[in-house]
């Protein structure tokens, strides 16, 4: 049976307790669901379907035993293997100060930016399907790669670290 990760935007251990979301994704249907690392990131087994539906059928689940659903963007495990495996920011040659993330489009743009766009330390640096690579170096200003991810995307998007895409996709 496929594997997929769900990400879920703007979700804390402050908002979303994760044996509840663990419970609203097993009552969809999903099988073999597990949360990971408390931000959002929910793992689970199904039968083969369009991301964009399994998305939606999440945020019914957790609307209904939640009272709100949060905005949910699907990949399968494959996609994000492969994703690390092509160890996409090694052609940027980063800094050893800076992060690398990976922001997740719902669907396809209708008007592509040209890239690279930088700001303050942040660089969007390409698109690789529904995937933004992005990296930033912290400073004191705070998450200024958000604002310009948001600006140049909106806000239906979610952002996570390579870190968090690597764990996700071993899930």
């Amino acid at each position: 049976m496929p594997r997929y990760v769900a990400f879920l935007r703007g979700v804390s251990p402050m908002n979303a307790k994760m044996p509840e979301l663990k419970k609203c994704f097993e009552s969809a249907g999903f099988e073999d669901v597990r949360t990971l690392l408390s931000s959002g990131n929910v793992a689970f087994s199904c039968r083969a379907s369009k991301e964009p539906l399994l998305a939606r059928k999440a945020e019914a689940a957790m609307q209904a035993h939640l009272g709100k659903a949060f905005g949910t963007i699907v990949r399968s495990s494959r996609h994000l293997q492969a994703l690390v495996e092509a160890d996409p920011f090694k052609a940027f040659g980063l800094s050893a100060a800076a992060k690398p993330v990976v922001t997740f489009l719902p669907a396809a743009l209708e008007s592509v930016p040209k890239l690279p766009i930088e700001l303050e330390g942040a660089c969007i640096h390409e698109m690789r399907g529904l995937e933004v690579l992005v990296s930033y170096v912290p400073n004191q200003k705070g998450p200024v790669f958000m604002a310009l991810l948001e600006r140049t995307f909106g806000k239906t998007i979610t952002t996570r670290t390579f870190d968090t895409v690597r764990k996700c996709a071993a899930a």
